[in-house]
């Protein structure tokens, strides 16, 4: 229980930082409020951001699945974007365009994909360690 809830906050932390950086590169800059919102507002996204992408996001993903094979996979990446855009839309002071929190999706991804290999690394080594 502990293992799992240290993993949740390194994933909402390192989402956090990872919206940071996606609206600082790709904010549609017509709103001088994501220039300026502090980083607990980001705090605040990286934590709508986690739990709709555990409670939501496999529930999408069970509805879209037809045309994630479809696609091959590639829908996923458009169901990455919707998940970063129903967080940023629930986030005060913080807002995208579709596209570009379909390319924040794909840097998050990214973000979690090291996070879990690197966590998965750690743990398997922990564990060789105890034996």
């Amino acid at each position: 229980m502990r293992r799992q809830f240290a993993v949740f906050l390194v994933r909402w932390v390192l989402n956090s930082f990872g919206l940071w950086i996606a609206v600082r590169l790709l904010g549609d800059g017509y709103s001088d409020a994501q220039v300026d919102a502090g980083f607990a507002v980001f705090l605040f996204a990286g934590l709508i951001f986690s739990i709709i992408n555990g409670v939501l996001r496999p529930i999408v993903i069970i509805l879209s699945l037809p045309a994630i094979l479809v696609t091959l996979g590639l829908f996923i990446i458009v169901v990455n974007g919707l998940m970063v855009y129903i967080s940023l839309a629930l986030t005060p002071d913080l807002k995208m365009s579709f596209f570009n929190s379909i390319l924040t999706g794909m840097i998050l991804s990214l973000i979690n994909y090291i996070v879990s290999s690197a966590l998965e690394l750690g743990y398997s080594r922990n564990k060789q360690e105890r034996i």
